[in-house]
């Protein structure tokens, strides 16, 4: 399984929509030409104002032929955007006045366009901060109904066929919670259940991480997962899963028969629920150094249409592999 290649053939297939609200940022300009070159979208928008953008674009080197430019400030969906932020926003306080000026922010903007169904997909965060690009999508698309928490999700494909589905496992979250609670690990735990399904196009088989298998140590941090997991039985969710469970017991078939016998993961794991972010970025990072994988990601989770995050130090190419994976997960 070729991760990357496989996300954009399924982008390519899909033909969906993607925004990008920093249009005048120059990473992004060369990938939206990348994106409609390839063909991994149906169409290709950039926000901003037009003249900005033909100029990043001429310094870029770039030509714009099939790309699309939206300038917020002065589109004809101003006023039905800006009403539908205020209806999102007034028990907060927001003033229709105030919900004009704020949609024009790029951010809301794309997410927005998500919601209403101008977009299929909005990817972000090449020059605005994670949080950013989460709260415009937490208060504009928000969460998948029945689930309160946005998380993230890393596609790590190691060498060993044996890990996974040939090799490729979720890791999460890895990326946006420090400490999840225990509901909010039962949410990541069912949102990475659904993210291996869409990148894996495998049935999930879901292990929620501790230093304690069943109860073999006591703390509090044990507790929290154990409760994560009888919330998740109380759901009776569509895939299998157990915890607390150590690595070993949750992914070596005879670890997990001595430490955990008659677990419905067996060894079969393909999809790591971490018990906070502390152990997930350091469990990611050690398996991309240490066992040389290729570590894809984060992607954002949860949300119930879907958008990205980027780093801010990502290249254009990280921009584009992101955006076809993100496509490729539209409904």
């Amino acid at each position: 399984m070729d991760f990357v290649k496989d996300m954009r053939a399924k982008a390519r297939s899909m033909q969906k929509r993607l925004v990008l609200p920093e249009g005048t940022e120059p990473r992004t300009v060369k990938a939206a030409r990348i994106l409609a070159d390839e063909s991994l979208a149906a169409s290709v928008v950039l926000l901003g104002k037009e003249s900005e953008i033909e100029a990043i674009a001429e310094q870029q080197g770039v030509h714009l032929e099939g790309i699309a430019i939206i300038n917020p400030h002065i589109d004809k969906e101003l006023d039905a955007y800006a009403h539908e932020y205020f209806e999102l926003r007034k028990h907060k306080g927001m003033t229709e006045e105030q919900a004009k000026i704020d949609i024009t922010d790029p951010l809301r903007w794309g997410s927005m366009m998500v919601r209403m169904g101008a977009a299929d997909v909005s990817v972000a965060g090449a020059e605005n901060t994670t949080g950013d690009v989460l709260r415009s999508g937490l208060a504009i698309i928000g969460t998948v109904p029945g689930l309160k928490t946005a998380s993230s999700c890393f596609v790590m494909q190691t060498a060993d066929p044996a890990w996974g589905k040939e090799g490729n496992l979720i890791f999460s979250d890895c990326a946006v919670i420090p400490d999840p609670t225990a509901e909010q690990l039962a949410d990541i735990a069912e949102s990475a259940a659904q993210s291996c399904r869409e990148f894996l196009g495998v049935e999930p088989v879901v292990a929620l991480m501790s230093f304690s298998t069943k109860g073999s140590a006591k703390h509090d941090d044990v507790t929290k997962v154990q409760t994560a997991v009888e919330i998740l039985k109380g759901r009776k969710p569509n895939f299998v899963f157990d915890g607390e469970l150590q690595a070993d017991a949750a992914l070596v078939p005879s670890v997990t028969d001595k430490k955990a016998p008659g677990s419905p993961v067996k060894g079969r794991v393909n999809t790591l629920i971490f018990p906070d972010l502390g152990a997930g970025n350091i469990g990611y990072k050690l398996v991309q150094r240490l066992g040389k994988a290729e570590a894809f990601g984060p992607f954002l989770q949860g949300f119930a249409k879907p958008i990205s995050d980027l780093s801010r130090g990502a290249s254009v190419d990280d921009i584009v592999t992101t955006a076809a994976v993100t496509l490729s997960r539209a409904k």
